[in-house]
């Protein structure tokens, strides 16, 4: 049975390309349950859990802060987004936990099989577990993305991959890693966004570094956050990493090639010497962590003595 249950040809044809819609029934599965998801909590590696907190206002992406799950067991992980303003975290859920490889599995092979020549790679199935009303600032990502709704209901927006949402300039510091994947927001860029309202059973993907951002309803909400390469993809991040060393080193103003065209080609070369040579050195933000969880006070953020 497909995991995605209403694949057209139409859709089919626009995966990867274009901002598109899907259902699925995941959200029936009981891995996803209460029980489920604190095996999943005690089971992922404690060390590589983001525990994350944020302030209200959508522009005020600076208030994004790490903390720390302690030795909390998954059960009161899953109080503590219940009933404070936490976002967990799980990346490569895939590669940590055997349940989450096999769906992982499942996932990509339905869309290799409902899509004409889509070979997938560099997959990371993440496990995204968060409060009532929390979100994540506005954003854009390397990779392809898709958001599958399992339990509660978010908000997303999805912008344009042009100005002023975000330039080519924006996107070669990201690529190279010089910036982090947050940047600045301006409300008024909604009026041009595409709007979308996930409850569970529904699933959304994006064009390729498309900015997006996201806001909870007022419950516990459950997602699963896919990246995932195509070799068009993999390419499209060579060009523009390629355009951003050509900027800083010739003082170029390239633009970004689609496809596998001779120009593309050349900046592949670019990019893998520029990366070989270590050209460009990433500037990797660090968070500190600022806050800790106790299991006698769920949802409460408790913060380090002052000196």
């Amino acid at each position: 049975m497909s995991v995605i249950t209403d694949w057209t040809p139409e859709k089919a044809k626009a995966f990867g390309r274009e901002n598109l819609m899907f259902q699925h029934a995941l959200h029936e599965r009981p891995m996803f349950d209460d029980e489920g998801l604190a095996r999943l909590l005690d089971l992922y590696p404690r060390e590589k859990l983001g525990v994350f907190t944020m302030g209200e206002d959508p522009k005020a992406w600076t208030t994004w802060r790490k903390g720390s799950a302690g030795n909390l067991t998954g059960d009161q992980l899953l109080e503590a987004a219940k009933t404070g303003r936490i976002w967990l975290n799980l990346r490569q859920t895939n590669d940590h936990v055997p349940e989450y490889a096999a769906l992982a599995n499942e996932i990509f092979a339905d869309k290799e099989a409902h899509v004409p020549g889509l070979r997938t790679f560099k997959r990371d199935l993440g496990m995204l577990i968060s409060s009532a009303n929390a979100q994540v600032f506005y954003h854009l990502d390397v990779p392809l993305v898709s958001l599958w709704q399992i339990r509660g209901e978010k908000k997303v927006w999805v912008y344009p991959v042009a100005d002023p949402y975000v330039g080519d300039l924006a996107l070669e510091k990201i690529v190279l890693r010089e910036t982090a994947e947050q940047f600045a927001f301006d409300p008024e860029w909604d009026k041009g966004a595409q709007e979308v309202e996930l409850t569970p059973g529904k699933m959304v993907t994006w064009r390729q570094n498309a900015p997006h951002r996201i806001e909870n309803g007022p419950m516990l909400n459950v997602s699963i956050s896919i990246e995932f390469m195509t070799p068009p993809a993999l390419m499209r991040a060579n060009v523009i990493y390629a355009n951003g060393v050509l900027r800083r080193r010739l003082g170029a103003n390239p633009r970004i090639q689609e496809g596998f065209g001779p120009m593309a080609l050349g900046k592949l070369a670019v990019a893998r010497g520029a990366k070989a040579l270590g050209l460009q050195t990433p500037h990797v933000r660090h968070l500190p962590v600022t806050f800790g969880l106790d299991a006698r006070q769920p949802g409460v953020l408790v913060e380090p003595p002052r000196p």
